[in-house]
């Protein structure tokens, strides 16, 4: 989709503060991630941009959210078009900066000390 240019500057910004960001191309993609990858650990939240919503995304959301122990959901909102309702733990309306996507995950998924820094890029 054309909006995928939003995870590619997005993960990397979330390593930069220490958060192991993995991307998925939509919620079909993201169900797919293992639940914990033992030099990961699990998924503990998820950020789902609206234009990925398409299809039968909302039995997707639910598998993902249970296979991966109900992480806490952030949706990306449109700004023209109103967010579905849905298992939200927030929605950011746009326009939003990359930044500001990364502060609220820091707010939703707060991260120990000892954890704030880049994460390596393998």
């Amino acid at each position: 989709m054309p909006e995928q240019w939003r995870r590619a500057l997005l993960r990397p910004a979330l390593r930069e503060v220490g958060y192991d960001a993995i991307g998925a191309r939509g919620i079909l993609e993201a169900r797919l991630v293992h639940p914990e990858v033992p030099e990961r650990g699990p998924v503990g939240l998820v950020v789902v941009d609206q234009a990925a919503l398409a299809g039968a995304w909302m039995p997707a959301l639910h598998t993902l959210r249970e296979r991966h122990q109900n992480p806490p959901i952030i949706l990306l909102g449109r700004a023209t078009v109103d967010a579905p309702e849905g298992v939200w733990h927030r929605v950011l309306g746009r326009p939003l900066s990359i930044a500001h996507i990364v502060s609220e995950v820091k707010s939703a998924l707060p991260l120990p000390a000892d954890a704030r820094g880049p994460v390596d890029f393998v």
